[in-house]
């Protein structure tokens, strides 16, 4: 799909109508532009509470406090840096 815009004096774009329902944009909703060479490419950025499900929380570091868990990163770190 292809949509073009015009952009205001402003440097504002609205994103067609076409792009927002492909997207799931809806009013509200946060988006990320990413330039890639000479071209940008703009995503809807998901929930940050819907992203929480996604990443694999490895068992060494669950059902731990906080700051252990970045204690032990921090540790984990320095020695890769050795």
């Amino acid at each position: 799909m292809e949509a073009a815009a015009r952009v205001t004096s402003k440097g504002q774009v609205t994103v067609p109508k076409a792009v927002r329902e492909a997207l799931g944009i809806r009013e509200g909703d946060e988006i990320v532009f990413r330039v890639e060479g000479n071209r940008a490419v703009l995503a809807r950025t998901r929930p940050f509470l819907e992203l929480a499900a996604t990443i694999r929380v490895p068992a060494a570091k669950r059902n731990v406090a906080w700051d252990e868990v970045l204690r032990r990163t921090r540790t984990d770190r320095a020695a890769i840096r050795r």
